[in-house]
């Protein structure tokens, strides 16, 4: 085909060809939904557009030293994760509904349901949602088909932005949210207990939590498995590398954000939900699910199977219409896992414990700097208390070269003064004490 240049006289020529004009084009759509008719500029070349994109970009502070956190994390990425993920046979992968061409796309995602599964000692997973928010939503939905109950108890130290997705997802349906305000930064066991009745589906609960908390759900699972509920628990996968996992607590579906698995933070995305869950309850969980089986000769082959879509079954069955998934973002957690293995996984876990101590003992030294809570009991993230608004001196700290910490006044009531900051593996002891410096000098 020839190149056509799509000038005005061309335009003039083509519309005077069909004997119509340029009005007559759009003569089926209402006046009073018309705008004018606009001009528009000459094209650029492709350097001035990477030259104008370039000039853009440079309007965005991506030199800051990242200390943020609240669920997606500036982990180290090995460039061997993109030079795998990027192969083309990977990243134009469509949706694998014939087994017999797509032995390859359904083989890593069934590696990668087998990865989740190991990390969290569940027993079944899917093949990803579209982000943690989400997956906690359809773990809430997945509970109620299981149980036939309507009432959901959420504790507030689980992630403000999930608990916001989750009330505006099930805002028009008959579901009965109710939330627990953790003590001292730790689930509220009394509250959640005196809460926990025979209507209850599910509890929410997160580890470490949206403060950077530890805590162990055993008690509470034992709890609402006596009332007949279901225990859902949201995690951290790096975490998982040192922490109790969650099914070793007695959780039925876990559920989780998949960022940190080998993925930048850019801007919010495109993310990973992660999902897991019993094997008894599997025919509940939405999103496509691999199978590993053998074809007729034998060999070992992977199937899509147990299919919750309702363009597969009966939409009265479908448990969600979710799964179109990002599958190249699973693949990309699940070669990241693979290249850190097992000892890699916990010595990076144990980097970011130990360092975000030494960034916790470094910054509450700083003069009527003091932290929030008084268990010491944390992660890689924790909450310290500033002697002023803490959305100003993040502010400030942006101009010294920090990205420093999340101001929780943005969601949570009375804490004005305090900043939830973040350490991970890629955070060295120099910006760690630059850090310090830096907030000193401006309180």
């Amino acid at each position: 085909m020839p190149f056509i240049s799509n000038t005005a006289e061309q335009q003039k020529q083509m519309l005077a060809d069909i004997g119509l004009s340029l009005n007559d084009l759009f003569g089926d759509i209402p006046s009073n939904l018309m705008c004018d008719m606009f001009d528009l500029s000459a094209g650029l070349s492709e350097q001035q557009v990477r030259d104008q994109l370039w000039e853009l970009a440079e309007k965005n502070s991506t030199h800051l030293v990242c200390f943020l956190g609240g669920g997606f994390y500036d982990h180290f990425i090995p460039a061997a994760v993109s030079a795998i993920t990027s192969r083309s046979e990977f990243y134009t992968a469509y949706t694998p509904y014939q087994p017999e061409l797509s032995q390859g796309t359904l083989q890593a995602i069934y590696e990668y349901q087998s990865a989740i599964c190991r990390l969290t000692e569940m027993e079944a997973a899917n093949a990803s949602v579209y982000d943690g928010g989400t997956a906690m939503y359809e773990a809430v939905m997945m509970a109620l088909r299981i149980t036939g109950r309507n009432k959901v108890i959420i504790d507030d130290s689980v992630n403000p932005i999930y608990r916001v997705m989750i009330d505006s997802y099930t805002r028009n349906l008959k579901i009965q949210l109710e939330q627990s305000h953790c003590i001292d930064g730790l689930a509220n066991r009394k509250q959640i207990l005196k809460n926990l009745d025979d209507k209850t589906a599910a509890v929410i609960l997160q580890n470490p939590n949206f403060f950077g908390c530890i805590d162990d759900f055993t008690d509470i699972a034992e709890a609402a498995h006596q009332k007949g509920a279901l225990l859902i628990v949201s995690c951290y996968p790096i975490s998982l590398g040192i922490l109790k996992t969650p099914g070793a607590m007695g959780a039925d579906i876990v559920t989780g954000e998949g960022q940190s698995l080998g993925m930048p933070m850019s801007f919010g995305g495109p993310y990973l939900g992660f999902m897991a869950t019993r094997k008894n309850l599997i025919r509940k969980m939405p999103g496509r699910i691999v199978g590993q089986t053998k074809d007729k000769q034998g060999r070992r082959s992977f199937v899509l199977t147990l299919q919750a879509r309702e363009q597969h079954i009966r939409r009265a069955k479908a448990t969600s219409n979710i799964c179109s998934n990002e599958s190249l973002c699973a693949l990309t957690a699940l070669v990241y896992l693979s290249l850190l293995g097992k000892e890699g996984l916990k010595d990076t876990a144990q980097l970011c414990a130990n360092k975000a101590s030494y960034a916790y003992e470094r910054l509450t030294a700083i003069p009527n700097v003091r932290p929030h809570f008084k268990t010491k009991w944390f992660f890689n993230e924790f909450v310290l208390d500033l002697p002023r608004n803490a959305s100003d001196c993040i502010g400030r700290l942006i101009e010294k070269g920090f990205a420093a910490g999340f101001p929780l006044s943005r969601y949570y009531q009375d804490m004005e003064n305090s900043m939830l900051i973040s350490i991970t593996e890629k955070r060295t002891k120099q910006q760690i004490g630059m850090l310090a410096e830096a907030l000193e000098s401006i309180l």
